[in-house]
């Protein structure tokens, strides 16, 4: 695969969806491109706004907290994965309202409360904050929620 062919393709695909540097980069290494390409390609789609991993980084985060019911660890974690700069990833994770991540846990935690099976009330509520962890969200959020 040339240069040229590269850059056609990883823009045709960030045409349709975002993407971050780090999948661009990947994927032309897993096409088994020079490094010296794969960075002129990078630079090229960046110029030209194809790529931009803050950009990214807000849809990613929105999407995650809306559909997937993740907490700001969880997807800390994720965009750490997709080598999100930590001040890119920081920046955008701050600007979400507190409240944003209660409202989204307390229906997950309602839901789930029907599903466990539990002895006691502090049995039940260890194995709901254990769930809320699990989901990204931290312990005080859990408990701001559950209403023991």
């Amino acid at each position: 695969m040339t240069e040229e062919q590269a850059y056609q393709k990883l823009s045709a695909a960030c045409a349709r969806a975002e993407h971050c540097t780090y999948e661009m980069t990947e994927k032309m290494r897993k096409w088994e491109l020079p490094e010296d390409v794969r960075r002129r390609v990078v630079e090229r789609l960046t110029a030209e706004r194809f790529i931009d991993d803050e950009r990214y980084c807000r849809f990613f985060v929105r999407d995650k907290i809306r559909q997937n019911k993740w907490g700001r660890r969880k997807v800390e974690q994720a965009l750490y994965m997709k080598r999100i700069p930590a001040d890119i990833s920081a920046r955008v994770l701050d600007e979400i309202d507190p409240e944003t991540y209660i409202e989204t846990l307390r229906p997950l935690l309602q839901a789930k409360m029907r599903t466990v099976k539990a002895g006691s009330d502090y049995e039940l509520e260890c194995k709901l904050i254990r769930f809320a962890m699990s989901r990204g969200f931290s312990v005080e959020e859990a408990r701001e929620c559950l209403n023991f």
